[in-house]
Parts: structure tokens; C-alpha cells; sequence
């Protein structure tokens, strides 16, 4: 049983930065694909970012340019650096890893 503990969210005006983080319990050694999805009140989880063992990254188009999504396998850990961040990224994020979900983590940005 994996389990997934993100950290990072919070409040933060408009143009702010947040980096968020999601620390695996157990080796991310060998695991081919990660991901971060964001779910706001009354609408479906949505892909943000994946990224793959290879470091292949994809976005969403409302976060590229803007997003960044990293991994450090030595570290059992996945990150996503939010910059310019815009009213309409304020969601509840959460990190995917195979088949396990993290307990995701508030992003509000707001002035």
C-alpha cells in the first residue's frame, strides 16, 4: 500500500507562486507515469500535468507556460511549481501515482 501526503497549498494573490509537493510512502523507483489534477465544487477532476519516468511532460493548456511538473524518484517525491497564478487556478489538487490518490491539497488565489 502506497500512500501519497501532499503538501504546499494555500493562499496567494493573483501573479503569486506556489510549489506544491507529493511525498510517496513507499519507492516511486520504476513507476512510468505521475500526475497532478485539480477538482473545483461541482465539476469533474481534471488532468493538470503528467510526467513520465523519462521526464516527457504534458500539460493542460490552461496551465502551460505557467506550470511546471517534477519528479525526484530519489527522493519518492513529485512536485508541481505553479507561477502567474490566475483566480481560476484556486482548486483542491491532487497527485496520481498508479493507482493511488493523494488526500489533495487547497489552492485559492485571491485577493
Amino acid at each position: 500500500q502506497v500512500q501519497l501526503v501532499e503538501s504546499g497549498g494555500g493562499l496567494v494573490q493573483p501573479g503569486g507562486s506556489l510549489r506544491l509537493s507529493c511525498a510517496a510512502s513507499g519507492s516511486m523507483n520504476g513507476i512510468y507515469l505521475m500526475e497532478w489534477y485539480r477538482q473545483t465544487p461541482g465539476k469533474q477532476r481534471a488532468l493538470v500535468a503528467q510526467i513520465t519516468s523519462g521526464g516527457i511532460t504534458i500539460y493542460a493548456d490552461s496551465v502551460k507556460g505557467r506550470f511546471t511538473i517534477s519528479r525526484d524518484d530519489a527522493k519518492n517525491t513529485l512536485y508541481l511549481q505553479m507561477n502567474s497564478l490566475k483566480p481560476e487556478d484556486t482548486a483542491v489538487y491532487y497527485c496520481h501515482i498508479e493507482k493511488y490518490w493523494g488526500q489533495g491539497t487547497q489552492v485559492t488565489v485571491s485577493s
